[in-house]
């Protein structure tokens, strides 16, 4: 079977994103929205698609997607939390008075 490249898409009726490869749904990013704060709750991948890196590609479009709104961000799922850690350009999405609560405040990601 050919691989296809992912694609992420907003199924904002079942608040999540959506991460389909090779034709199939392969994973979700599930969130809350309240105003404009978007509570990314849980990340899932099918294990038949694990170690091809789509859990990062869903969280980065899911991010990108929250900046491009203006959402702020509460990565209550640790996968975001920790993609948000590793990757600091992301940090700002967080609001500045609650990043202590996620530990993105400080620099335990640069080990």
């Amino acid at each position: 079977m050919e691989q296809t490249d992912p694609k992420v898409a907003d199924n904002p009726e079942a608040r999540r994103f959506e991460i389909t490869a090779d034709g199939v749904l392969a994973g979700f990013a599930a969130y809350g929205l309240d105003g404009q704060t978007i509570s990314f709750t849980h990340t899932e991948i099918d294990s038949a698609f694990e170690g091809r890196g789509l859990g990062s590609t869903l969280v980065r479009a899911a991010l990108d997607a929250a900046r491009d709104a203006g959402l702020s961000v509460l990565p209550y799922c640790p996968f975001v939390r920790r993609y948000i850690a590793r990757h600091r350009e992301y940090v700002d999405l967080v609001p500045a008075d609650r990043r202590a609560r996620f530990s993105l405040d400080g620099d335990e990601a640069a080990g």
